[in-house]
């Protein structure tokens, strides 16, 4: 039996969006020492290795109680709060939907390391710098027109893959 690919509810995240400023979802409880992190591999015996947003690889461990509710996949975010006593192992403490993880890389709250879906980096420049940006680059003195006398680079390779198959 395939594994269902969870996807991205557009209409709850419309609603998460229209909130204003205030972030509609649950974060990491800093005073407690919780941090985000991205499920890299699944170990088996309820273990994952993580990357954690300071950098580290931790061996986490998944709950019970969490393991019987929600499923931990690769490429997921999660909340871990690191051991006091092995700083390379970690609890995990909550697991994000796609349409949270996605929410939250849109407000610029995930550090850059944990952001999977890349979205910090487009918010820091603002809709009309982009927009300023975008129309000098499409502006017909701006382009480059093509040398003529350079053979293009394209067919000398198709030649070459060609005659090496025959």
């Amino acid at each position: 039996m395939a594994r269902r690919e969870e996807t991205v509810d557009a209409e709850l995240l419309a609603q998460l969006e229209s909130g204003g400023e205030r972030i509609r979802v649950p974060l990491p409880n800093r005073k407690v020492n919780e941090m985000f992190a991205i499920a890299d591999q699944i170990l088996g015996g309820r273990r994952v290795r993580a990357i954690c947003e300071d950098g580290e690889t931790r061996l986490s461990r998944i709950p019970g109680k969490m393991r019987r509710r929600q499923w931990v996949r690769e490429g997921d975010l999660i909340v871990l709060q690191p051991w006091e006593f092995q700083d390379d192992k970690a609890n995990v403490k909550m697991r994000y939907t796609k349409t949270q993880s996605l929410y939250l890389s849109r407000k610029g709250v995930l550090p850059e390391i944990v952001d999977a879906f890349g979205m910090a980096q487009e918010r820091e420049g603002s809709f009309e710098e982009r927009a300023v940006e975008d129309s000098v680059e499409e502006s017909p003195e701006n382009k480059e027109i093509p040398d003529e006398s350079e053979p293009e680079e394209s067919s000398v390779e198709e030649d070459d893959i060609d005659s090496f198959f025959g």
